[in-house]
């Protein structure tokens, strides 16, 4: 029993976690969430390192990562910027490429998802030993903050019809704050074909059917604090034409 314990012991601490954070303008919010996650990992004890995939941001976002590299070292933050945008998908494949952890926590660099959650996911993970963990604002004590009435009627209905269309066995289809096991996102992101918000609902239907596990965490989630908010009527309308895809095809 001692050597089962320490076994497990040893492969924890042999564990890494990658967090991918695509950014596009966040020039300003890009040092606040890398200090918070420095903070963070580093009074948990657990090893990391960030990934910074900046799509040719036009506000000088690079510049100011590779500044964040300088102070922190590039052992923590790893800089794999792109000419253009090119979407959410080929930004966490790019990523996923030069990731050194087995595990890959994905994320929003707007500040949107508190760093603060993260050592909850790693407990919830290792508890039920999940494929996927997410973070979700419809379950116990998760929320939003932040948002005007349009946005949480929008959110909130785009995930009532997804669950009575799909019936995905997770409370929130739509967020994209999540803890994976590398090899468990590696087949995911391969199977995956939508792009924009569908995506990260797509990724949950096709862990279900590949019947990986996925634990929950409740979340708070905090509208941007700079910078404009990317949704607009042409990404509701690719939602709701992702979500009748979906629905034809899973």
């Amino acid at each position: 029993m001692a050597g089962l314990r320490g076994s497990r012991r040893n492969r924890e601490e042999a564990d890494k976690y990658s967090v991918l954070l695509p950014t596009y303008n966040e020039r300003e919010n890009l040092p606040l969430i890398v200090w918070l996650l420095v903070k963070y990992f580093g009074e948990s004890g657990y090893n990391y390192e960030i990934i910074v995939i900046d799509d040719g941001s036009p506000d000088g976002t690079l510049q100011i990562a590779e500044q964040l590299q300088k102070i922190y070292g590039d052992d923590k933050i790893v800089l794999r910027p792109r000419a253009k945008k090119l979407g959410l998908g080929t930004a966490y494949i790019h990523g996923i490429k030069h990731a050194t952890g087995n595990f890959i926590i994905i994320m929003d660099a707007d500040l949107s998802h508190h760093p603060k959650f993260i050592p909850e996911f790693i407990k919830k993970q290792k508890e039920g030993g999940y494929d996927i963990v997410s973070g979700t604002r419809y379950r116990g004590d998760g929320g939003v903050y932040g948002w005007d009435l349009r946005r949480k009627l929008i959110s909130r209905g785009a995930n009532f019809v997804t669950q009575v269309l799909l019936r995905p066995g997770a409370s929130d289809l739509t967020g994209s704050f999540r803890l994976y096991k590398k090899d468990v996102l590696e087949r995911l992101v391969d199977r995956c074909v939508s792009k924009g918000y569908v995506f990260q609902m797509e990724m949950i239907v096709r862990a279900r059917q590949l019947g990986y596990t996925i634990g929950e965490v409740p979340i708070s989630f905090v509208d941007r604090v700079y910078g404009e908010s990317k949704l607009g009527g042409n990404e509701i309308v690719s939602f709701l034409k992702g979500l009748l895809t979906l629905f034809a095809t899973t």
